[in-house]
């Protein structure tokens, strides 16, 4: 097997391998919160924080001492628990020195808890065998990807508002046919380079 560049895997999992538009994780977030730009930058710097940080503590964790114990089934549970206890450091931190944007984010900051992108970005980094180098270039490139998405979306979405839209398909419907769009115009970048 050749052994991807982590700078490599960084790009690809912005363009090629988006988590949202390639993967569709992290939907649920992506959509409530993508109303406003600055709070979708806001949530969308708070999600990379949290990727790069949880794929790390997740990558010492299963290879330091799953691994070696024999607890590789215990991957799930575990890294359930890290990424939880790591949101809640971040949410009690971000209550505390930026107010307005842990208001603005409402129930959204403690949501990235059960965001499905962060844990797929700790098992896709264990079931591609990914070093820890690779790991931390995956999960930073995944951040920035949902950020680029989120804060994409939630352009496209101001823009909507003075846009005259045919009625049926004012809000959500409009909402899932410009993702529905940008996933395909992502899926342009895709000869560039796939990850596996």
């Amino acid at each position: 097997m050749i052994e991807l560049n982590p700078f490599v895997i960084f790009i690809a999992a912005i363009f090629t391998n988006n988590m949202i538009l390639s993967n569709f994780l992290g939907m649920c977030s992506f959509i409530a919160v993508s109303s406003e730009i600055k709070t979708s930058l806001g949530l969308g710097q708070a999600v990379t924080f949290v990727l790069t940080f949880t794929t790390i503590l997740n990558y010492i964790i299963y290879f330091k001492i799953l691994v070696p114990l024999n607890l590789e089934y215990m991957r799930f549970i575990v890294f359930i628990i890290s990424i939880a206890a790591f949101v809640q450091l971040v949410e009690m931190i971000v209550e505390r020195y930026l107010p307005n944007l842990y208001y603005a984010l409402g129930i959204f900051l403690p949501l990235i808890t059960v965001n499905c992108a962060i844990l797929g970005v700790s098992l896709f980094m264990v079931i591609r065998e990914y070093t820890l180098l690779q790991s931390i270039g995956f999960s930073i490139g995944s951040g920035i990807g949902w950020t680029l998405a989120i804060v994409a979306l939630a352009g496209i979405r101001q823009r909507l508002k003075k846009a005259s839209v045919p009625k049926g398909l004012e809000g959500p419907g409009i909402t899932i046919i410009v993702i529905g769009l940008m996933a395909l115009a992502f899926v342009g970048f895709s000869g560039i380079v796939q990850i596996q």
